[in-house]
């Protein structure tokens, strides 16, 4: 059994299952793979993850039972198999079938000759499948999209409702569905863009420079955090969205700042490096052990001006009331802007906890505005595409405090930023 392909499966069964988050899972398998196979392994995942709508309507073409109804462990091998026949062209046809059926002797047992007649099926019909026609007619154009792209159709039919350009939508589900560039932040307390750029090569990293931000770098290669440069803190991987919200709080060498949803911390990092280590910042969060997390990242990155604190953002601290000159708040939220990095999140159900959003960012950003000084800057952000977390949360902040006016608001999107789908609000306070 091809154990590259073994950690994929596992991979893959702790998201179906465990709903775990797909770079954690990968993660844990990396750790049980050859450093060769490391570069196979995430495509097999992250492609996998990445059309399994679309593949599960395949898998509906060759059999009589809903694909909801197969055991999760035949959607998963079908489903790599699949990828491995459509899109992995480095593997031959019989070895993505023979593996297959090789994982399933552990993983599926009794069901071999099921999993290997689906995909050779597949492999005799694959030139004469379609996909479901979309025609002009919402409910069709929906169900194509969401086919084709791999997103839950509510999320597609949400999209169509806000952007009323069938074009527009289809353009920012193929930009969700493209592998990101890694996004590493520079940190300036220790060094900077060249120097870390011209040590990155040398290592045999390839390494490009970004016109926007000047301690933004992208980088490849494999092997990155395991570098002495990344343990010595000389830099951190951050979205260049991440990056942008930061840069539109301002914050100087000296301020008081708050960020109110801070775990795991990399915001507070990078506002920290942009003040120089001068000045304070209290991270929040609710969820105590992810404090750590923070802590861990201020002792290798050098950053000494970051205290945190639990607290729910929902509960204002009054000890803060109009006091601090900066403070963000990066909104828990329904992540679907991270699609690119976090494939996992286009299938969320539109559930309960989904529904309570909005309501949620509304009250940790009302609470939070009290403990900005008149003049100083509120910063709601949050990494979804979606008006009911972001503009019209804000609207309703808006009227309902009358204390702050718009500096600028954004909804960032792949395909015309290069970054992950961020929402970002810059607001003053007037009174």
């Amino acid at each position: 059994m091809d154990d590259t392909r073994r950690g994929a499966y596992l991979a893959l069964r702790d998201v179906e299952e465990s709903k775990a988050f797909s770079n954690i899972a990968v993660s844990r398998a990396i750790k049980k793979t050859t450093p060769a196979g490391v570069p196979f392994l995430r495509e097999l995942v992250y492609g996998t993850l990445r059309n399994q709508i679309y593949l599960d309507w395949l898998i509906g073409k060759f059999i009589k039972t809903p694909v909801e109804k197969l055991p999760a462990s035949d959607r998963i091998l079908l489903r790599m198999g699949l990828y491995q026949l459509m899109s992995m062209n480095s593997v031959p046809d019989y070895a993505a079938v023979n593996e297959t059926v090789e994982l399933a002797k552990k993983y599926a047992k009794g069901r071999e000759r099921f999993l290997n007649g689906v995909l050779r099926s597949y492999l005799r019909e694959k030139d004469e499948i379609a996909l479901p026609s979309g025609d002009g007619t919402a409910d069709k154009d929906v169900n194509y999209l969401s086919v084709k792209y791999s997103f839950a159709p509510w999320i597609v039919q949400m999209w169509m409702d806000e952007f009323g350009v069938t074009e527009r939508v289809e353009c920012l589900l193929e930009s969700l569905n493209t592998k990101p560039r890694l996004c590493l932040r520079v940190n300036t307390l220790k060094t900077n863009a060249t120097s870390l750029k011209q040590q990155l090569e040398q290592q045999q990293f390839m390494v490009g420079t970004d016109e926007d931000l000047p301690n933004l770098l992208y980088t490849e290669g494999e092997g990155l955090l395991d570098t002495d440069l990344y343990k010595e803190g000389f830099f951190s991987v951050q979205d260049k969205g991440s990056q942008i919200v930061c840069e539109a709080l301002g914050a100087k060498p000296g301020d008081t700042v708050a960020d109110v949803c801070a775990a795991p911390g990399g915001k507070s990092m990078t506002i920290a490096e942009g003040m120089n280590n001068r000045g304070s910042i209290a991270a929040l969060d609710i969820r105590e052990h992810r404090l750590g997390l923070i802590e861990e990242a201020a002792g290798r990155l050098g950053v000494q001006i970051v205290t945190t604190q639990k607290r729910d953002g929902r509960q204002p601290d009054k000890t803060l009331a109009g006091k601090l000159d900066c403070v963000l708040v990066d909104a828990p939220c329904s992540g679907l802007g991270t699609a690119r990095r976090k494939p996992e999140v286009k299938y969320k159900p539109f559930d309960a906890e989904m529904r309570d959003l909005p309501k949620m960012q509304f009250d940790i950003l009302k609470a939070s505005s009290g403990y900005v000084k008149r003049g100083g800057t509120l910063v709601y952000s949050t990494c979804t595409i979606a008006q009911r977390e972001n503009g019209k949360v804000v609207d309703a902040f808006l009227k309902d405090s009358g204390a702050f006016e718009i500096v600028d608001r954004a909804q960032l999107v792949p395909f015309a930023n290069g970054t992950d789908g961020f929402f970002v609000c810059k607001m003053q306070r007037i009174h």
